[in-house]
Order: C-alpha cells, then sequence, then structure tokens
C-alpha cells in the first residue's frame, strides 16, 4: 500500500470492498451472557453480517449515540447504582481505528437506570432519560470527548391511570429538534411527551417544559420519531403511535391521529418498544414486543397520517430497538430474547419488508447505531 500526502492508498479492490460494507455498534444487556457494546458491519449488497466483536466492556449498555464527529461513541449503563449513589451513569469512549471503543469516562445521570441519550448537533452535550428516576440530564462533552459534570438536572413530577406501572413518571427517551433548541421527552408514568427549551451553547435546558404532547391515557409514550413538523410517538402499552404536529417556534404538539401497530384480530400481551421515519419521510416503522413484529405504515394525508402496510414477524423473540442502515436499504431488528437481529430488506418503493436469511448472534441486544 501506498501514501500520498499523508493519506493511505488502498487498493482498488480493497476500496470497493469497504465501500460495500458499513460498520455498526450493539448495546446490550450484561445481565446474561454479554459483556458490554459490540461492533459488526453489513453488507449494503447482500444483508450479510460479520461476526460480532466484543469492542468494549462495560455494564449495561442498552442504549449508544453516535458523535456527531463520527469518533466518539456514547452510551447509557442502565443501573440503579453508580459510586454507591441512586444514579446511572453515561459513558463516552473514542472509536479506534480498527473499530474496538477505548473507555474515556463516565459520569452520573443523577436518576437511576438512564435507558435513552441523544447528542447534540454541535456535539457538545450528552442528554439522557432516567427511567427509574423520571428526570432527565444534560452533561457537557469537552473537546477530547470526556464528559463533564452535569449543567442541567429535571425532576418530573407526576403520575398516570395505569397502576402501578404510571404510579410515578418514567422518562423514556430524549430526542432534540431538527433546530436543536428544543427537547422532546417521552414520559411513560405521566402520559406525554414533555418540551424543553434547549440552548445550544450552555447546554442547559429550561427549569420546565413550556409545552406538552397528551397522548391517550394509560398509553405510555416510549419513544418518538420526527420529521419536518411531524413527530410520531409510539406508545408501550397502548400499541399505537400518535401522530403530533409541531411549531418549531412555540414548541407545542398538536394532535392529529392514533393509530394501532397490532392487526385487529390479535388477543395477546403485547407491549412496543421503538419507531423510525424513513430518511425520505414517507414510511414509519414500529415495533411489537408479544406479537414480535414490526408495523409498517406509509405517510398517505396532508399532515403526515398513516395507513398501515404491513406487520412483518422479526424472525425472533421481543424485537426492541431497531434501525436502518443509511442508505435506506436494510432494517436490523434486534430480538431481545432470542438474541439475535435479523435483517430486512427495504422494498424502496414500497416501504414493505422482505427477510433474508441473515442474522447476527449476540446476547441481550437492545440497540444499533451505525457510523455514516
Amino acid at each position: 500500500m501506498k501514501r500520498l500526502a499523508g493519506l493511505l492508498l488502498l487498493p482498488l479492490s480493497l476500496t470497493l470492498s469497504m465501500a460495500e460494507t458499513l460498520p455498526f455498534y450493539i448495546g446490550t444487556y450484561t445481565k446474561g451472557e454479554s459483556k458490554g457494546i459490540y461492533r459488526s458491519s453489513i453488507n449494503l449488497e447482500t444483508g450479510e453480517c460479520a461476526p460480532p466483536v466484543l469492542a468494549a466492556k462495560t455494564e449495561n449498555p442498552s442504549f449508544l449515540a453516535v458523535h456527531p464527529t463520527e469518533k466518539l461513541l456514547y452510551a447509557v449503563n442502565e443501573i440503579g447504582k453508580f459510586k454507591r449513589k441512586s444514579s446511572g451513569s453515561v459513558s463516552a469512549f473514542r472509536i479506534k481505528e480498527n473499530g474496538n471503543l477505548k473507555y474515556l469516562n463516565s459520569q452520573p445521570t443523577q436518576g437511576a437506570h438512564p435507558c435513552h441519550l441523544a447528542v447534540d448537533a454541535t456535539g457538545k452535550h450528552v442528554l439522557a432519560a432516567n427511567y427509574s428516576g423520571g428526570s432527565v440530564v444534560s452533561i457537557p462533552i469537552d473537546k477530547k470527548g470526556k464528559l463533564g459534570k452535569a449543567n442541567t438536572f429535571v425532576q418530573h413530577q407526576g403520575a398516570s391511570v395505569d397502576r402501578p406501572r404510571q404510579e410515578a413518571p418514567h422518562a423514556h427517551s430524549i430526542n432534540l429538534s431538527p433546530q436543536n433548541h428544543q427537547a422532546f421527552v417521552a414520559d411513560l408514568g405521566l402520559d406525554k411527551v414533555l418540551v424543553y427549551e434547549f440552548d445550544p451553547k450552555s447546554g442547559k435546558l429550561s427549569d420546565k417544559a413550556h409545552a406538552y404532547g397528551v397522548v391517550d391515557p394509560g398509553s405510555g409514550p416510549r419513544h418518538l420519531a420526527s420529521f419536518g413538523d411531524r413527530v410520531y410517538v409510539i406508545n408501550e402499552m397502548g400499541n399505537t403511535i400518535s401522530l403530533f404536529h409541531h411549531d418549531k417556534d412555540s414548541g407545542s404538539l398538536s394532535p392529529v391521529q392514533t393509530i394501532s401497530t397490532l392487526p385487529p384480530s390479535f388477543d395477546g400481551r403485547s407491549h412496543t418498544a421503538d419507531i423510525v421515519v424513513s430518511a425520505n419521510g414517507r414510511f414509519v416503522y414500529g415495533s411489537n414486543r408479544g406479537h414480535d413484529s414490526i408495523a409498517v405504515f406509509k405517510v398517505a394525508g396532508a399532515k403526515g397520517q398513516l395507513e398501515l402496510l404491513e406487520i412483518e414477524p422479526t424472525q425472533g423473540s421481543s424485537p426492541r430497538n431497531f434501525a436502518i442502515d443509511p442508505t435506506g436499504r436494510f432494517l436490523l431488528a434486534e430480538n431481545q430474547n432470542s438474541n439475535a437481529i435479523h435483517i430486512f430488506r427495504i422494498d424502496q418503493a414500497t416501504g414493505e419488508l422482505d427477510p433474508t436469511s441473515h442474522a447476527v448472534k449476540v446476547p441481550s441486544p437492545v440497540c444499533v447505531r451505525f457510523l455514516p
């Protein structure tokens, strides 16, 4: 191999091979055989994935976020105690040339069992949602990628109708608006999506939410995905998706539609998990744990209303998070209880899913994040 002006020149065959694959990281629960965060890669022509390799040992890295530079990765540690205090933590890693992760440091989230996090568009702040703590936190990132002490902590208050699931607040996810100046927090315990002001310069959240999106009582909002002024919220206990119109100036969330993720004939026990909007905004996908499927919708209304296309089995048990690769060709469904990620090809015209014969065997997979 040759070098020119400090750049490594690869043989053409190797360059083409690398261009056809895309690396990704897998977050897991470590209460069983898993040791932490794993890495793999997907062939973008066939959907075949490389055998998983342990990238970093860490406890319960149930959700991951890649830094905008693609050189850093952050993981929640979904635990109840951190340094003898009632708190989970967020851990920072540098992505090494071989794909493995170098541990940098960890910081407490000031609430128990953080289950979701996001890195803001400036790459200077990590925001995390504490499920058991019912709270959210903002943590600064320094120039080397390490985490500082939290600069904002907000404790939610209240409850809702389904006891004991909703006896207290349970912040389940936190996402930033496309403009990077508001944070959406889906709180399962409150049946609300809380909207906070976010200052990208300081990384601080407003002391309290200034707007709300309210779902049907007992629905339990879990995750959300946005596209333009549309915000789609998947409700864990209601097995529904709620669509809101988002006013980017006021932050208000106005209800538009609620639609089921399950077939009318199903009368078993199921709970939704995650939601993804296709990059072109034409399709929406949601996962069902119990029914063990991905519900596929097309955007059919002027306001973003959904119409069910199909409900595709995930070839395993309890699909938690799932991800669409950046090219939009494949969907990876993490079947947590059957210890495998199954690969589906996405029909580019219809948005529907076609199962492939490919899967990644990994213990308790719950999150996938690609390096774009």
